[in-house]
């Protein structure tokens, strides 16, 4: 999977730029503010139909302008691929693949594999279990159209589910049998959902720990594990013992929405006991396992975004990132930094084709 071009209009601090690719290492240098990492996010935007940094999407649009467009040409499986994210103020955002518009942005997913890694990811160990399910839910999708619809109609029962019961509240009423048609879908979805990541994870975790290991060349243990109800008892059930507490809440208290990935370091959450050395690491090394998982099963190495990462890392850490890309096995890679001679000078030890860009 290789990015030749990448043409943007108004996109964030860009009015108009091109920029033509190296196939192998591409790195936007420039002082802070300049505009490197949204760049990345442009790339970004091609393979998710939207931003990694910014969930509001008008914000994306350059200020002096009324709308945005991002167009990429790839190269997939020798085949050229062009790609093209618009969005006007006051209009529904649209993609096209060669031209044709997607109906559904979902049917998009995967079709360009991509792992980012940047400092934002952070809040993967800081935020809420929200944010720790959405990285699992994005790795499956990349490779399991089915999972993402899942996925799509239970978050969309849920919401239903939740209507009802605040409906319920508000009139004092209350219908057994209203309630138990979104529990059964509920049901057959959320028991599908935790199959797949339960499974998933049980791939995932050997190369997460692998890739850690690597990296930091550390003596520390450190883990994930699956929180989910659904280990002990199956979803339908849950929801009826729960139903009093549903009521008095006015939403859904249980379910696979609920469930979480705990991150440990010796046993303890790597959140409260992790060095900042560590946490970084941790971070580093569940994306690269991100990237080996989607390539074993689409075939194709994912592209690889790496924001800013020389500032964040120590040398030897640097050293090891750089050691591992260093390889036939990561194709396209995609880097930020704000000083030109270090990045240079780093990236002439992989002994490999590569661009600068001085933004």
């Amino acid at each position: 999977m290789n990015l030749n071009t990448l043409s943007l209009v108004n996109y964030k601090n860009f009015e108009s730029q091109v920029f033509d690719f190296d196939a192998k290492i591409n790195c936007f240098v420039g002082a802070n503010g300049i505009g490197k990492t949204n760049a990345l996010d442009a790339i970004y935007h091609l393979a998710f139909g939207k931003s990694y940094f910014n969930p509001i999407a008008t914000q994306n649009i350059n200020h002096n302008a009324e709308f945005f467009v991002v167009d990429g040409h790839f190269t997939k499986n020798e085949r050229t691929e062009k790609i093209i994210v618009s969005l006007k103020r006051g209009q529904k955002k649209v993609i096209k693949r060669n031209a044709k518009v997607y109906e559904k942005f979902s049917e998009h997913i995967g079709f360009i594999p991509l792992v980012i890694i940047s400092p934002a990811d952070r809040d993967l160990i800081i935020e809420g279990s929200d944010t720790r399910r959405k990285f699992i839910d994005s790795v499956i999708s990349q490779s399991d159209k089915s999972y993402l619809t899942e996925l799509i109609n239970y978050n969309k029962v849920l919401t239903q589910r939740n209507a009802l019961l605040k409906y319920f509240a508000l009139n004092n009423t209350f219908n057994k049998d209203t309630l138990a048609i979104y529990n059964e879908q509920l049901h057959t979805y959320g028991s599908e959902i935790f199959k797949k990541r339960a499974a998933f994870l049980k791939t995932f975790i050997p190369i997460f720990k692998a890739r850690y290991e690597a990296i930091s060349q550390s003596k520390e243990t450190i883990d994930l594990t699956y929180k989910s109800d659904l280990f002990d008892i199956e979803l339908n059930e849950l929801l009826n013992k729960t139903i009093n507490k549903d009521k008095a809440l006015q939403y859904t208290s249980v379910g696979t929405h609920k469930d979480d990935l705990i991150f440990l370091i010796d046993n303890f959450p790597i959140k409260k006991f992790g060095s900042q050395g560590q946490q970084k690491s941790f971070l580093i090394a569940l994306k690269l396992a991100q990237f080996d998982f989607i390539k074993q099963q689409s075939g194709v190495s994912p592209i690889l975004l790496l924001d800013d990462i020389f500032d964040k890392l120590d040398e030897n850490r640097v050293a090891q990132i750089i050691k591992l890309v260093d390889d036939a096995h990561f194709g396209q890679i995609f880097i930020s930094d704000t000083h030109a001679e270090r990045t240079e000078d780093v990236i002439k030890q992989t002994h490999q084709s590569y661009k600068i860009f001085k933004l």
